[in-house]
C-alpha cells in the first residue's frame, strides 16, 4: 500500500526538519599505559629457567623450564598466593589419524 501524496510530502518534511545525527568520531589509537603492560623477568636457578610475569608489580604467573623436562606454568588465579599448575595446554589433543592415502 502506497501512502497518499500529501502523507508522503508530510513524511519528507518531517525528515528534513529533524536534527542531523551527530557525526561519529574516529577513535584514536593510544599506546597502552606502562602499568598495563606485563613485566617479564627471566631468572636462571641452577639448570632451570624461570620466567616471571608481573602486572602492576604483582606476580601472577610463572613459567618453569627444567633442563631435562617439559616446561609448565604456575598461575595465581585469585591473587591470594595460591599457585596452581596450569595443565590446560596439555589437555589439547591434536588428532593424528590418517584419513586418506594415495
Amino acid at each position: 500500500m502506497r501512502p497518499s501524496p500529501p502523507a508522503a510530502i508530510a513524511l519528507c518534511a518531517c525528515l528534513l526538519a529533524a536534527p542531523p545525527l551527530p557525526a561519529q568520531e574516529e577513535a584514536e589509537y593510544t599506546e597502552p599505559l606502562e602499568e598495563e603492560l606485563p613485566e617479564v623477568t627471566i631468572v636462571r636457578r641452577g639448570d632451570d629457567t624461570i620466567t616471571e610475569f608481573r602486572l602492576r608489580s604483582k606476580l601472577y604467573m610463572v613459567k618453569v623450564e627444567p633442563k631435562g623436562g617439559a616446561s609448565y606454568y604456575l598461575i595465581d588465579r585469585e591473587g591470594k598466593g595460591q599457585w596452581v599448575r596450569d595443565e590446560s595446554a596439555r589437555k589439547l589433543a591434536v588428532p593424528t589419524w590418517v584419513l586418506t592415502t594415495w
